[in-house]
């Protein structure tokens, strides 16, 4: 327990960067597809979706996981101290979810620039928001 606030000061970071990549990544397939024509523009859009998600996501993806796992190794007990660990830990499994469809969306954008208008990528940019205020109610809050 001697490096947990450690951890937890990690994890919050991991968590910080994880949806910063969530919140970006479907504005530039707002781009992308608004733009589909414009094939430099949508070229530079490319790489930015493909760097952000693989360098910046993922990886803060992974290490937010990691390190929450670690928590929960060192402090079990967080576990039956009511259902809001539960809940949280069930909006995270969304995150992940929308992470990976992320990537199903940005290898579809290759294929066909049309696959799905802006107006869907700007409300699909919004879900990450709704499950972060959830986690954050659940963290903080701790309703159950």
């Amino acid at each position: 327990m001697e490096y947990y606030s450690w951890i937890l000061a990690f994890h919050v970071m991991s968590f910080i960067s994880w949806m910063a990549m969530l919140f970006y990544q479907p504005r530039l397939y707002v781009y992308h597809s608004e733009n589909a024509d414009n094939s430099g523009f949508v070229s530079v859009v490319e790489v930015q979706e493909y760097k952000l998600i693989k360098y910046i996501g993922t990886p803060a993806m992974w290490a937010t996981i990691l390190s929450g796992s670690l928590m929960l190794y060192l402090n079990s007990g967080i576990l039956s101290s009511g259902g809001w660990m539960h809940a949280k830990i069930f909006f995270v499994l969304l995150l992940i979810a929308y992470h990976f469809s992320l990537e199903m969306h940005r290898k579809k954008l290759l294929d066909n620039p049309h696959y799905k208008p802006g107006k869907f990528y700007r409300f699909y940019n919004e879900v990450p928001t709704l499950i972060m205020i959830a986690i954050v109610i659940f963290v903080v809050v701790k309703p159950f």
